[in-house]
């Protein structure tokens, strides 16, 4: 238990021979598809993925650091709780994104030995299940973390976060000023891209004549076409794709190995995709992250304005997220010119480098 704090449980992951035995027989027995190239996942790299995944599953990479369950608004939270050696070392939240869980920080945390790091698993992802039920939006999310926060006693900290985690992150700084410090995000130039397709009104201030609002376009329209797919369905019909997620261990491989091959820009280590693989299947939450994308599409609560200070670091950066995402006045702007959207899988050290430059130039 953590001092002070009986709500809290240590925990520790822990996958049954049952399990895993029935993850290979399910792997063993898959009907493999008709295929054909360029339109999804290879099979070949599918392939080398589920033959490796059963000897990464038998024991999580993340069991290297303490590991606690807490009750927050009638929802159980999974988190990592890695302190400094430093008692004094200032506080830090990473939020993960979607098709994420904590592991995509596994290469991260070691390098940020002088903060303690809270690290959850959002509401409805891995061991953050069951769903305690619908509208677990982005800002619910973020209430919930003033909350942990505050129970796990930190009077001052700051908070990170990609995709998903960038709007949580966000949300946490709008609710709660008196405490955080400061907010850091990232993004790269695919993600900001996709973003623009759901604000109809960024269409409307590009121009096809403008060399940059081309490409912004052109990627706008590439997302439309051939990369929304997965997200229109959850957005709309996330019951339905839940059987599969839920009932094959290839089909919950594939959906997530794709966006982990389509979205990064550097290698990356697949055994992190892996571990975040077996998150998912060995709890099941395919399903309800599906639902909890669906609340966030349905949910007219983006959270209000954020007054403290803001960073945002630009992996594989060009022109085109300035325009997109133009810093506010007084904000840290940093780009990098390699890296896409897991840069804590891609780019840990410039990362850890950015992340340690904002927040301890913050008053604590």
């Amino acid at each position: 238990m953590l001092p002070n704090v009986p709500a809290m449980e240590t925990f520790r992951i822990e996958v049954s021979p049952a399990s895993l035995d029935d993850l290979r027989r399910r792997l063993a027995s898959a009907r493999w598809p008709f295929s054909l190239p360029g339109r999804g996942i290879e099979e070949a790299r599918l392939r080398g993925l589920a033959d490796r995944w059963p000897e990464v599953a038998r024991e999580s990479a993340l069991n290297r650091h303490p590991q606690f369950i807490a009750t927050v608004d009638g929802q159980r939270i999974h988190f990592l709780h890695v302190r400094s050696a430093r008692a004094d070392a200032p506080a830090l939240v990473l939020t993960h994104g979607y098709p994420s869980s904590p592991a995509e920080f596994l290469r991260l945390i070691p390098l940020l030995d002088d903060f303690h790091l809270v690290v959850p698993s959002l509401p409805g992802y891995g061991w953050s299940t069951p769903l305690s039920g619908p509208g677990w939006t982005m800002m619910r999310a973020a209430r919930a973390w003033v909350s942990l926060m505050a129970q796990l006693g930190y009077d001052r900290y700051g908070v990170h976060g990609g995709d998903v985690g960038a709007g949580v992150s966000g949300a946490v700084a709008s609710l709660d000023p008196g405490h955080v410090t400061g907010v850091h995000v990232v993004t790269d130039p695919a993600t900001a891209a996709a973003a623009a397709t759901f604000l109809p009104r960024m269409a409307g201030r590009l121009d096809e004549s403008d060399p940059v609002d081309k490409v912004i376009l052109d990627r706008m329209e590439a997302f439309r076409r051939d990369g929304s797919g997965y997200l229109a369905m959850q957005n709309s019909r996330p019951q339905t794709i839940a059987y599969g997620l839920t009932d094959s261990p290839l089909f919950q491989l594939a959906w997530i190995a794709e966006k982990f091959d389509e979205w990064t820009r550097l290698p990356f280590d697949d055994d992190q995709l892996l571990t975040t693989a077996s998150l998912y299947w060995f709890t099941g939450c395919g399903a309800s992250v599906a639902h909890t994308l669906y609340d966030q599409a349905h949910s007219s609560e983006w959270g209000g304005p954020v007054t403290v200070p803001r960073a945002f670091a630009v992996f594989g950066a060009d022109e085109t997220v300035r325009k997109l995402m133009p810093a506010p006045a007084g904000a840290r702007w940093t780009e990098f010119p390699a890296g896409g959207h897991f840069p804590a899988m891609e780019a840990p050290a410039e990362l850890a480098a950015d992340l340690r430059a904002f927040f301890t130039a913050q008053p604590g």
